[in-house]
């Protein structure tokens, strides 16, 4: 190990002045993003390649990271999309059976920034406190904090910020079995790989498209239904996508949104959309299905949510789950339309399985 003894000094800056301070893991620079925290055990490599993470700061709140490698076909995009990450124990070796690279070299070869011996138990409590903020971690001098705290006046907060443009496709692509019994076509805002690999195990072929298309040009495919993905940012500005949402819902055709794809189609019902305090990111969120009385353990990662009291005066729409913890709504349905989306992700990479049967209700939809 003492090929790692020359870490040098590295620090945090929020927005607010307060500096956490912590050492480089090797990877020398400056990120810049929103700070946010996760609390899973599990699933770090998951969450760094999570597109819905774009532009944002990920603090690790377990305590380990690292110390069971990274497995490359277990990516769930092209590339880490995490802007930096803040830890508390970085491990540099790694044991596990399957495993092909260290995580430390996974983070180097993509170039993130990352900060270690941090006090990620402080550092979270001041989150939860004082809410989700810009930041920014370097191995700079501290003694050019001034510089520094000017060029993070300049990064955009979240609210209002349109992110999916940055992490969708830039062309449609093929997913699944082309022999497939149903057709999906999918509306790419920063999509999971596993999304696509649960709806491939039923039966479906999809085309991903572009957060751009329009439905007349997702309708040439003559898909069967319609899917919205997760992704990163504030849904408000993704005016194509409301529109196409609410297109897909008139036409009646099966669609089913996940996350940000949640929060675009209560947009498309009038319904509005806020920025959490802290925002919901880890893998143990308890949420109840309001349908079946049942308790379910979820995966969520999401800093927007929907308005509840739109959505209970919304004749059209009713409520299906809502997170144990806060009350927030977790669920909706729209109750003369085949439309239904939730919050959390089903999928559940990294997570529980919980409610994976909602990919089951999509295709008994898609069937009927």
């Amino acid at each position: 190990m003492n090929q790692y003894n020359f870490r040098k000094k590295a620090f945090i800056l929020l927005s607010d002045g307060t500096i956490f301070h912590g050492k480089s893991i090797g990877v020398d620079g400056t990120a810049y993003g929103e700070l946010c925290f996760n609390t899973g055990m599990t699933g770090y490599q998951e969450i760094f390649t999570d597109p819905s993470y774009n532009g944002q700061l990920m603090v690790m709140a377990n305590v380990h990271i690292g110390n069971y490698g990274t497995n490359l076909d277990e990516v769930e995009s092209d590339s880490v999309k995490i802007a930096g990450l803040i830890c508390k124990n970085f491990s540099y070796t790694h044991s596990r059976y399957g495993s092909n690279t260290s995580l430390f070299d996974f983070l180097k070869n993509n170039k993130i920034v990352t900060i270690s011996d941090v006090d990620t138990r402080a550092l979270v409590s001041y989150i939860r406190d004082n809410g989700a903020m810009n930041a920014l971690i370097t191995t700079e001098s501290i003694d050019k904090l001034n510089e520094l705290k000017k060029s993070l006046e300049n990064v955009p907060n979240m609210s209002g910020l349109e992110l999916a443009s940055k992490v969708s496709t830039k062309e449609p692509y093929f997913f699944g079995d082309e022999n497939s019994t149903y057709k999906v076509a999918v509306l790419d805002l920063g999509i999971k790989n596993n999304i696509l690999r649960n709806l491939s195990s039923r039966d479906c072929f999809m085309k991903v498209f572009p957060h751009s298309a329009s439905y007349d040009e997702m309708c040439k495919w003559s898909p069967d239904a319609f899917f919205i993905s997760n992704g990163p940012g504030d849904p408000e500005p993704l005016e194509n996508a409301i529109k196409v949402a609410k297109q897909i819902i008139d036409s009646n055709k099966p669609l089913f949104g996940i996350c940000l794809g949640h929060q675009v189609i209560a947009l498309a019902n009038g319904i509005k959309t806020y920025k959490m305090h802290n925002g919901h990111r880890g893998i143990n969120h308890p949420v109840i299905n309001l349908k079946t009385g049942k308790g379910e353990i979820t995966s969520q990662n999401h800093g927007f949510a929907i308005n509840r009291k739109d959505t209970e005066e919304n004749k059209n729409i009713e409520i299906t789950h809502l997170h144990l913890n806060d009350d927030t709504i977790a669920g909706i349905r729209h109750k003369n339309k085949d439309c239904f989306s939730v919050q959390f992700h089903p999928e559940a990479s990294a997570g529980p399985h919980d409610s994976s049967y909602l990919f089951d209700e999509f295709v008994q939809m898609i069937k009927k």
